[in-house]
């Protein structure tokens, strides 16, 4: 039983919430493009000063671990490591896929199984399968997109795809009846936070010292970064 403060940052979209005992009491979310860095610190202080709660009332930091954008990953973790640090406060991270498949197995009635995409680049997307128990059918990997795409899965179960990245597929599968698309659901702290206390009743904590972002790929840079 623990009051956390969760961090998403994996992709465009930014999240802080806090949960105690597994029960969201608060989250804030923002979609201001390069704004990561400067925005989270005052949604953490909004987030607190509303619940009239202060940061060494905090009984651990929860991050969403990746993979996502490479820029945003690293606000998010060094946002939490620093807090770790100050606070003397253990950290817990959580893969960033497996908080999104949570978030649409709370409403899965149809036991479909769940793709989680994170846009990549070109056709390219980071993902995962999950079914109803949030269960891995296929793990977390950096896949390039065609029409043949899943389509073991999709020969016999219901897919719901999701994400910043399922928009790029589903044009390649539009004929194909078992493939669903969900529209503007992206990662979120707030199921981020779930998934932490479940963690932190076992115990399993991260290294502050040498805990790193989970990227899948190398970093390559465009000129341009998307936080």
């Amino acid at each position: 039983m623990a009051l956390i403060l969760s961090l998403e940052t994996s992709t465009k979209v930014c999240s802080v919430a806090i949960h105690k005992d597994g029960n969201l009491l608060s989250v804030y979310e923002f979609r201001v493009e390069r704004s990561h860095s400067k925005l989270i610190t005052q949604a953490i202080s909004f987030l607190m000063e509303g619940l009239d709660l202060k940061m060494s009332d905090l009984d651990a930091i929860a991050v969403s671990k990746g993979p996502g954008s490479y820029t945003g990953l690293r606000i998010g973790v060094s946002t939490a490591k620093g807090l770790c640090y100050g606070l003397d406060k253990p950290l817990i991270a959580v893969d960033t896929l497996e908080a999104m498949a949570r978030k649409v197995n709370k409403y899965n009635l149809r036991n479909s199984l769940i793709c989680p995409m994170i846009d990549a680049r070109r056709l390219e997307v980071y993902c995962a399968l999950y079914n109803k128990e949030n269960e891995t059918i296929f793990p977390v990997s950096a896949v390039i997109l065609n029409e043949f795409s899943f389509s073991n899965f999709l020969n016999s179960s219901e897919i719901i795809f999701l994400g910043d990245g399922a928009g790029k597929f589903a044009p390649l599968v539009a004929a194909r009846c078992n493939a669903i698309f969900l529209q503007n659901e992206n990662p979120s702290a707030e199921y981020v936070g779930i998934i932490a206390e479940e963690k932190y009743l076992e115990g399993l904590f991260e290294d502050v010292a040498y805990f790193e972002p989970f990227y899948l790929k190398d970093f390559i840079s465009t000129g341009s970064t998307q936080n």
